[in-house]
């Protein structure tokens, strides 16, 4: 069994969710959204972040504007909608409940 290729679809299955918590404190433009998940340790490449930012936000849980950059070309920056926040909220109490359940069958007691 390859416990890489099993860590790597653990980290997938939460990066949805951490791309909105992110993004639920504050706008953020892709770099730093890449930034913040590496930071936290999810090693994530450009490649997976962009087409899901792109799904996020057909799904109309995420806007963005342009906004100009003194450092190069305009950035997009992306923020929560209104059923973005909602859809987080949800998330938050699905990962709640599934921590506590997974925390319930793993701990030693």
């Amino acid at each position: 069994m390859n416990i890489e290729n099993t860590q790597s679809q653990m980290r997938k299955g939460l990066l949805e969710y951490c791309i909105l918590g992110i993004l639920n404190a504050q706008e953020a433009y892709p770099s730093e959204i890449l930034d913040k998940l590496r930071e936290a340790q999810l090693l994530v490449v450009e490649g997976t972040v962009y087409p899901l930012l792109t799904r996020l936000k057909n799904m109309e849980l995420l806007s963005y504007r342009w906004e100009e950059s003194s450092a190069g070309p305009p950035r997009k920056y992306y923020s929560l909608t209104a059923k973005g926040h909602k859809f987080y909220a949800d998330l938050a109490t699905t990962w709640n409940e599934l921590q506590q359940a997974v925390n319930s069958l793993t701990q030693k007691k």
